[in-house]
């Protein structure tokens, strides 16, 4: 395999990966609390305790993928532009 045709290749499997995972879980985990829907605390003793729910997924633990907001934004706009 030529050096053109790897750099082709390599960016456009990464990119249809990335596509089919959103279509199959538009849902990742959220950044800030690692999935889990709240902070961890720790007591004087050390032990970890539920802290505060995550502000940024609202305690889910799951948030839009970046990919997929892309796609529901495309769709709106456009049936919006062909009704």
């Amino acid at each position: 395999m030529t050096p053109f045709l790897a750099a082709i290749a390599i960016p456009a499997v990464i990119t249809f990966g990335y596509i089919s995972l959103c279509a199959v879980s538009p849902f990742g985990p959220c950044r800030k609390c690692q999935g889990l829907g709240f902070a961890l605390e720790t007591t004087r003793r050390g032990k970890p305790k539920r802290g505060k729910d995550c502000r940024r997924c609202r305690g889910v633990g799951r948030r839009l993928r970046t990919g997929r907001r892309i796609h529901n934004a495309w769709t709106r706009t456009y049936r919006n532009g062909t009704r």
